[in-house]
């Protein structure tokens, strides 16, 4: 009896180190081997140095300069949506970019760009670009990535732009929160808290895998937002594992110690009463708008919440399917589908 009683402990206790063992050899979806990608290292091009470096007098002949260098689709762009100057055909082309440049508060924010960003910040915001784009080759490898990167300044009108193969980041949305004109400009606090340096690769990227996937589902609820944005974050986790998460996700570590602290409580508030089906534009903007917090949840809860929990239902997917390629995830439009077989139990 002894005997026996040792034996089905023994056997238990082989069973519990298969279990373990085979539990942590499980493969990790965000172990990405970049060994074998071969590409360009990111370079930017500096548009901000080049606008502010135009002679005055001189706008309408440097003006072919700048379209052979930057393409003529994207620079005209950026004269007419990104500063809204009408444009390099507009009769009063080079009257209005010279307004822009000369302009007081302008060329002081340009000013403290080249303080807040020299050249080597800028060179290392491209290494670590690279990498990104490395692991989004491996992912995606029939994707194309951006032909050229560029930094501007916008007139605080964009963060990020990704136009004609053109990976865009408007600098002085970076200065930092306290920056004078931010406040001057009347921008929210929970807006400017993220308007930093170590929020501009996140933001980059996000913005970059966000134009490459669009939202084009028929269907318009609460879940297919969830799921469409927690496939965004999901992914920007791993093509960026050594930014923290609280930067990907736009949170104060509170903010995102709330989130894991109560995910049970928070999924359960979605499930009941079928608000994950829910078509209300408004209701869905109530949990996937920015803002300072989720008020129909509670003032220490996150924006964005859905968009957590999306990410939180993607991941447990990934997990439990590890047949599907991020491809497969990405072409995926049924968010039902998703829900089921991630087998999301927080």
């Amino acid at each position: 009896m002894h005997k026996i009683l040792n034996l089905k402990n023994g056997s238990l206790f082989l069973i519990f180190l298969t279990l373990f063992f085979s539990y942590s050899c499980k493969h990790n979806r965000a172990d990405i081997d970049t060994s074998g990608v071969s590409m360009e290292p990111v370079v930017f091009k500096r548009l901000d140095k080049d606008i502010f470096s135009l002679a005055p007098n001189l706008i309408n002949n440097q003006t072919n300069t700048l379209k052979n260098k930057y393409g003529p689709i994207f620079y005209n762009r950026y004269v007419s949506s990104i500063i809204n100057k009408g444009g390099t055909l507009d009769s009063l082309y080079s009257e209005s970019l010279l307004k822009f440049i000369t302009d007081k508060d302008m060329s002081t924010t340009y000013t403290d760009i080249t303080k807040t960003f020299s050249d080597n910040d800028v060179e290392l915001i491209g290494d670590d670009l690279t990498e990104a784009l490395k692991r989004f080759k491996v992912l995606f490898p029939k994707r194309k990535t951006p032909k050229q990167y560029v930094t501007f300044m916008s007139g605080f009108n964009y963060n990020i732009v990704y136009v004609d193969s053109t990976l865009a980041i408007g600098l002085e949305m970076y200065l930092g929160e306290d920056y004078k004109y931010y406040n001057a400009l009347q921008f929210p606090k929970f807006r400017t808290r993220t308007m930093n340096k170590p929020h501009l690769l996140p933001d980059a990227v996000r913005g970059m895998v966000m134009t490459e996937f669009d939202n084009a589902d028929p269907v318009n609820n609460l879940l297919n937002h969830m799921i469409f944005y927690g496939k965004i974050f999901y992914i920007c986790d791993v093509l960026l594992p050594k930014v923290p998460d609280s930067l990907k996700m736009g949170y104060t570590q509170a903010q995102l110690n709330y989130c894991n602290a109560y995910e049970k409580k928070l999924w359960g508030f979605f499930v009941k009463d079928n608000k994950l089906y829910d078509n209300d534009l408004k209701i869905i903007g109530e949990y996937t708008s920015d803002g300072p917090f989720t008020g129909s949840i509670s003032k220490e809860c996150p924006p964005r919440v859905a968009m957590w929990l999306g990410k939180q239902i993607v991941k447990s997917y990934m997990e439990h399917n590890e047949e599907t390629s991020f491809d497969d995830l990405m072409n995926e439009k049924d968010a039902q589908k998703i829900l089921s077989k991630s087998k999301y139990k927080p």
